[in-house]
């Protein structure tokens, strides 16, 4: 029996082949460029693209659960429809997506809005599926390190809603345990879990714990997404820096807040606490 994990060689994706090699699961792992694999020994690395019908085929033959992660490209929802079907031609009935908290609700953020489609598709289809619905990483934090560092500001407009922030080595363990738990039964129905961090936080509330972690002011400017989106054009698209601009404008509109009962499940299914904002700023401000 054997997982398949796309997305492998980013962030989230290499928590969950990680994860998966600590429990001693068969893994294999789609990636574009093997050179930039670096695995654990008994990972079986494949050489493939979410667009190629070929590699995708055979990345999927033989394999018993998928893991699917797509990146934020301007064909994710493509790719994400693409694997799906070939998935369900190669007969694989156990699937874990990653999704995005309230992607049902940031109806006009792209990267959000393609999401909630893929997650139609798999319940239109019956595909059995858990999807994994994070809300926002803390590991965006390492982007703006240098800027909190060296101005003295907190520059994400995360508004006053509050975020539940969540660190990825959380987000690959939870779906690492979700992975087996599928592939050690029969077909499971569809279930979507939200992944939330312990704590919500405003944008003053993340200035705040900079402020004490670094032992020195760190101010919140407040919610300009306009200027968001320019500093962002410096080194992305401009399709992805708008696309990350509609997103902070729904922060501010909506938050991305945890339901009723989301870290006691998570605490559970983990068994320990969830990675706290603060210790994950202390480790990458060290």
């Amino acid at each position: 029996m054997t997982i398949l994990v796309t997305g492998a060689t980013g962030n989230v994706g290499r928590n969950v082949v990680e994860q998966l090699v600590k429990r001693g699961t068969d893994v294999r792992a789609l990636v574009r460029d093997p050179a930039k694999a670096k695995f654990p020994a008994g990972v079986n690395v494949v050489q493939g693209d979410l667009l190629d019908v070929d590699s995708l085929r055979s990345a999927m033959s033989g394999v018993s659960t998928l893991f699917l992660l797509n990146g934020v490209v301007a064909d994710e929802y493509t790719q994400a429809l693409i694997a799906l079907n070939i998935a369900r031609e190669a007969r694989i009935e156990r699937i874990v997506y990653l999704s995005v908290i309230h992607s049902d609700v940031y109806v006009n953020v792209p990267h959000f809005a393609g999401k909630f489609g893929v997650e139609r598709m798999i319940e239109g289809m019956g595909l059995n599926a858990t999807v994994l619905r994070p809300a926002y990483y803390m590991d965006n934090e390492i982007t703006i390190k240098d800027v909190v560092t060296g101005y003295g500001i907190y520059p994400m407009p995360i508004g006053d809603k509050g975020l539940a922030m969540i660190d990825a080595r959380d987000v690959g363990e939870i779906a690492a345990i979700e992975l087996i738990r599928r592939e050690s039964a029969t077909p499971l129905p569809l279930k979507r879990i939200n992944l939330v961090g312990p704590d919500t936080l405003t944008g003053a509330d993340a200035a705040a714990v900079w402020t004490e972690v670094l032992g020195r002011k760190i101010a919140y400017p407040g919610d300009d997404t306009a200027g968001f989106e320019q500093n962002l054009r410096q080194f992305m698209p401009s399709w992805m820096a708008f696309d990350m601009r509609l997103m902070a404008e729904r922060f501010l509109t909506d938050g991305m807040l945890p339901e009723t009962g989301d870290v006691d499940r998570l605490t559970t299914l983990l068994g320990r606490p969830l990675r706290s904002y603060r210790d994950y700023v202390a480790q990458i401000a060290g």
